[in-house]
């Protein structure tokens, strides 16, 4: 197929090739002449033929001994005719639309690329009949290739059998699934494992993007969707996976008028073609989000997209084959230890292990080194959690610098305060690429869920950096470095309530399903609670303000601190 792709490639080229060399040719071989020159050539008899055009407003003219033309403007006078014969000069007549020589060009031009688009199509066609020969050395992704999720292969295994022998399940009055959901945060493997049900099934594997169906044109989208569809039932066994299908899936409005025309009719091609497959058709439809939330109910229910896999962030087991996975094709030193960054890299995705791995072999390779070591592993550590540290300091102000120490210093103590369970790996002041003045790194338990405790430590701590800022400089010296916490706090307080209901004054009760604006009522709460846990923070911390200073006062004498400086400072008796 790919030869074939380079001889019509090459065709085109060289059609292209003569179609410009023969405008060239024709405008070289033709040039204009002013009427006053044409007449000054006729005085000089040098005029042998003149070609009249019948929709044009010039002549040829041609002159003795030449066998180029000149364009001259036709004066359209009665007596014209008769001067040129009166001169001995040849006349004849030409048909504009038959002898122009571009518009003969633009009609080969077009005979010529309709041809090459025949051929085209019909090499297309001929690869969708014979998809499953072709695409299967294509697809060469397995199961075994997606360390960790060993729940979701589980859960996918039937439908890998159901592709390759769909009687077995029909025969008995089984109807599989006709679509799969994957859903959970990005990088967690979505498309991976897509891909990986289509490799052991050896079926064609069509993936598709659910931006690629939003068009501004109403009609386009749903096209789209389809031809997509009718390409895999031409191949009768196929795996059809769109990714992100929030963009056209969202739940559409409950008002009139609230929706919008073209989404709304992509997502209903969508669901016409899901209900057009048949019991026994090898086709399985897969779609991945990291919103379910947002998903309209028609997309979820059954005889859609019935089945729902979460694929979630990998545990402190699955990180480790992960990384063991991604250091096969790496040069690893004995002094890495696998099981230990598995437990330091809690809620890092597949993609971000891939990617601390990654760069820690560019660290490794500008140190000249040919195996990558503990140093090159921890540099990409902070710098995949808070960018690359920055080169000049020498800009920094003292009392910057002092700043960002006590902030630093109160997030690293009240995590040894409200949290003792959690690893702190490491404190720094030393300032980002990312615009990070310093940060305090500490490493959570794994855990299925997160208890109200652990919530409002997490807080309590998220405020400590401010409510240090002002037990040591004052409310009216407190700084901008705070914006980052509040943000992230502000979001924990409204989950913590809103979403938890974890909050005694307001119940249980989440009122994002009203589909309105979150009331006053809500905000104020929030607010009050925040300001509670400000205050039990900043409480805290003037009772132990001795380690604080301390914490503070390491950090300007060594910039970074690790769970050992920590644990020496806050020797608690």
């Amino acid at each position: 197929m790919k030869k074939s792709y380079i001889i019509y490639i090459g065709i085109a080229l060289c059609l292209a090739l003569i179609l410009i060399a023969s405008v060239f040719s024709y405008k070289n071989s033709q040039q204009t002449m002013t009427y006053n020159d044409f007449i000054t050539s006729m005085n000089r008899g040098e005029v042998d033929s003149v070609i009249f055009q019948a929709t044009q407003s010039y002549i040829e003219v041609k002159l003795n001994g030449q066998t180029k033309t000149y364009k001259v403007p036709n004066p359209n006078s009665n007596d014209f005719i008769d001067f040129l014969l009166s001169n001995n000069v040849q006349i004849s007549y030409s048909d504009s639309a038959n002898g122009s020589l571009p518009a003969q060009l633009i009609l080969f031009a077009l005979i010529a690329a309709g041809a090459v688009y025949y051929f085209y199509r019909r090499s297309g066609n001929s690869l969708v009949q014979n998809a499953n020969s072709k695409q299967k050395d294509m697809v060469t992704f397995m199961l075994n290739d997606i360390a960790g999720n060993v729940e979701a292969k589980a859960m996918v295994d039937d439908i890998i059998q159901f592709i390759k022998n769909p009687d077995k399940y029909t025969d008995i009055g089984a109807k599989m699934p006709r679509g799969i959901l994957f859903y959970g945060p990005p990088g967690t493997g979505k498309t991976l494992m897509a891909k990986a049900i289509a490799g052991e099934a050896q079926v064609p594997f069509y993936p598709m993007s659910g931006s690629d169906f939003v068009q501004m044109y109403v009609g386009v989208g749903a096209s789209r969707i389809r031809e997509l569809f009718k390409k895999a039932k031409k191949a009768e066994k196929a795996v059809i996976f769109i990714d992100e299908i929030d963009a056209i899936g969202k739940k559409r409005g409950r008002q009139p008028g609230g929706g919008n025309d073209e989404r709304d009719q992509t997502l209903n091609a969508l669901l016409t073609e899901m209900s057009g497959f048949h019991e026994r058709d090898g086709i399985v439809v897969i779609a991945a989000t990291n919103r379910l939330d947002t998903l309209d109910e028609a997309l979820t229910r059954p005889g859609r997209f019935d089945r729902l896999i979460e694929i979630g962030l990998p545990d402190v087991n699955a990180r480790k084959k992960i990384l063991e996975l991604h250091t096969g094709t790496k040069r690893i030193s004995d002094t890495v230890n696998l099981g230990a960054l598995a437990k330091s890299t809690v809620s890092f995705s597949g993609a971000m292990l891939e990617n601390l791995l990654n760069e820690a072999a560019i660290y490794a390779a500008n140190d000249n080194k040919r195996s990558i070591e503990s140093g090159h592993i921890d540099k990409a550590f902070y710098t995949v959690i808070a960018g690359a540290e920055k080169a000049d300091t020498s800009y920094i102000k003292e009392l910057d610098r002092k700043v960002t120490a006590f902030h630093e210093a109160g997030h690293a103590l009240m995590t040894k305060l409200l949290l003792p369970e959690s690893y702190i790996s490491k404190v720094t002041i030393i300032p980002s690429v990312q615009g990070a003045g310093g940060f305090s790194l500490s490493i959570p338990e794994d855990s299925l869920f997160l208890t109200k405790r652990k919530m409002i430590a997490n807080m309590k701590v998220l405020l400590a950096g401010r409510a240090s800022e002002e037990l040591i400089f004052g409310s009216d010296d407190i700084t901008t470095g705070a914006s980052n916490d509040i943000e992230k706090v502000s979001g924990l307080i409204m989950d913590y309530i809103n979403r938890y209901g974890m909050e005694e004054e307001f119940g249980l009760f989440n009122s994002n399903v009203l589909d309105s604006p979150i009331s006053s009522e809500l905000l104020g709460l929030c607010r009050n609670k925040l300001n509670e846990f400000y205050l039990d923070s900043k409480k805290l911390l003037s009772e132990n303000l001795t380690f604080l200073h301390n914490i503070a006062s390491a950090l300007l004498e060594k910039e970074s601190l690790n769970a050992d400086d920590i644990d020496r400072i806050c020797c608690f008796s």
